[in-house]
């Protein structure tokens, strides 16, 4: 089975082009044209992953070509809009980084300029985290540690002067005020003024666990445990990291490995096993064992939960292979939409997709870690 996904993820590249890809379910639904945005930015980076452990050129070409179509000669990004401050909109910047790396051309630093200088004008709570975005103030969701710290973590790497103090504080803060004592888990959402309908009136925090958000999270400390260099601070932040996997591990489900969109409440009526966030989960637990910062035994636990997700939701369909299981879209707010108020029933409610990249792109990340390891062992 492994082989397959292989021809997968080449189908759904061949599938593409940078106006329309097949994996930005949220944009095709509406039949909007692709733009600079967080979903493609994730598949982008999954496919250098590809490109990288499998060495096939098709995959860095297809990466190349989709970011050459919105990144112009002196730095601009077409459909990029700053003035909107939104974290999601930076993630894609990372990929800049690996093409500037490969191929020298300084457009690509120049984006990462770019994009580096909206973060020095997005806000910020008063205890210096940036706000989610312009139309969430006050506003922390795990989410946005994924969008904003591996592209600054890059930026100091790259271009910057080495300092990561801004990243660590920030990922403190999460810790200090996101973090619930009795699960180990991390609550979705966190406003700062304590204001926002969804949030405690006394902790300011969303009011259910959401299973991608704690992804999003874990995925980027796993990141971030690769590109930050010994002696910035590293220590404490691969403290949190491992606690956290040995929460998540807790909840895993005994019969496939895998995690629940709820993910502590397994088997409660409406809730599901989730492959997105199994899938990054899984992901961080490879990554983290690879790097050394996790113990052993997180190489069987992650990859127990990539075997489940291939078990239960990757399906043949004729020639098609199909990824399901995926929760398309859930966030909080904003005040015109109290739907999304970080409910249980709100989070079960959400659409359930197949081959969106955002279940996808962590998937192929899995599994790149797993023929990274299989690569050592041979």
């Amino acid at each position: 089975m492994y082989e397959a996904i292989d021809r997968y993820v080449l189908s759904l590249v061949e599938k593409s082009s940078p106006e329309r890809t097949a994996w930005n379910l949220e944009k095709t639904r509406e039949g909007k044209p692709t733009n600079w945005n967080y979903i493609d930015g994730c598949m982008i980076t999954a496919l250098l992953a590809m490109a990288d452990i499998c060495g096939d050129q098709r995959y860095f070409d297809f990466a190349k070509r989709f970011i050459d179509a919105f990144v112009s000669e002196d730095g601009g990004i077409r459909t990029f809009e700053a003035d909107k401050h939104t974290l999601d909109d930076i993630n894609e910047g990372r990929v800049l980084f690996t093409l500037y790396d490969r191929t020298g051309l300084e457009k690509y630093r120049r984006a990462a300029e770019t994009l580096h200088r909206a973060l020095d004008e997005q806000p910020r709570t008063f205890e210096g985290s940036f706000w989610h975005k312009q139309i969430y103030p006050n506003q922390v969701w795990l989410d946005g540690i994924y969008m904003a710290m591996p592209f600054l973590a890059l930026y100091e790497g790259h271009f910057g002067k080495g300092d990561y103090s801004d990243i660590l504080r920030q990922v403190q803060t999460v810790r200090a005020h996101m973090r619930d004592d009795t699960t180990g888990l991390y609550y979705h959402g966190y406003d700062a003024s304590k204001s926002a309908f969804w949030a405690d009136p006394e902790t300011g925090l969303s009011r259910s666990f959401w299973l991608r958000s704690i992804g999003w999270f874990a995925v980027a400390l796993a990141d971030l445990m690769e590109l930050l260099p010994a002696g910035a601070g590293r220590d404490s932040l691969r403290d949190i990291f491992a606690d956290l996997m040995r929460s998540a591990w807790q909840y895993h489900d005994p019969d496939t490995a895998m995690y629940w969109q709820v993910p502590d409440k397994p088997g409660e009526e409406g809730n599901y096993l989730e492959s997105s966030g199994s899938a990054m989960l899984a992901y961080a637990m490879l990554k983290g064992a690879r790097l050394g910062v996790l113990s052993p035994e997180f190489v069987e636990h992650g990859q127990a939960t990539f075997d489940g997700i291939i078990d239960k939701y990757l399906s043949f369909d004729g020639d098609e292979m199909n990824l399901g299981g995926i929760c398309l879209v859930a966030g909080l707010g904003p005040e015109n939409n109290r739907r999304r108020d970080g409910s249980y029933g709100y989070y079960i409610s959400e659409p359930v997709v197949k081959n969106d990249a955002k279940g996808v792109a962590p998937f192929v990340l899995c599994y790149t870690e797993i023929k990274r390891m299989q690569s050592c062992a041979n």
